[in-house]
């Protein structure tokens, strides 16, 4: 029975001990040398587009949920993108990956005061899809997404 419950109890720390290595793989993080929310907002706005992107919009968080009476104790907001071709190729071959569409990056305000830009971790989950989706993602989507980063390094006031 002991042998039984240290079993199960070892499998428990397993799943989640992966469920939070996962999480962490899901999602990449990078800080932004800008040190105030809406300018990093611009900035990666202009890279997006720079690297052929269309800046579908950039989400408020903090008003959006406001005018349902909640108050967030950070800035957060949401940067969405897309490329037509991109997505086109996707949804050719894979019309369920619309779910994940459009491409988006959260920009918030880290526990540490400073500017943290996340996003999903492409290139993992191109290989979860594979074919159509991966090429893209891997070989587009995840390059161009490098280039956004770069640029954002190069460009940040000193």
């Amino acid at each position: 029975m002991l042998l039984l419950v240290g079993c199960v109890a070892g499998a428990g720390l397993m799943v989640l001990s992966g469920c939070q290595s996962t999480t962490g793989r899901m999602v990449t993080v990078h800080e932004s040398a800008y040190r105030d929310v809406d300018q990093t907002c611009e900035a990666l706005k202009e890279a997006i587009e720079a690297q052929g992107f269309h800046c579908k919009g950039i989400l408020n968080l903090n008003q959006a949920m406001a005018k349902h009476g909640v108050h967030l104790d950070r800035q957060v907001r949401v940067v969405q993108f897309g490329r037509a071709e991109y997505a086109q190729r996707m949804l050719a071959d894979t019309p369920e990956v619309s779910a994940l569409m459009p491409c988006a990056f959260g920009v918030y305000e880290g526990d540490d005061g400073k500017v943290h830009v996340s996003g999903m971790n492409r290139a993992l989950m191109a290989e979860m899809f594979g074919g159509t989706v991966a090429e893209v993602m891997r070989k587009r989507v995840a390059r161009d997404e490098a280039a956004i980063f770069k640029a954002l390094e190069h460009d940040a006031p000193q």
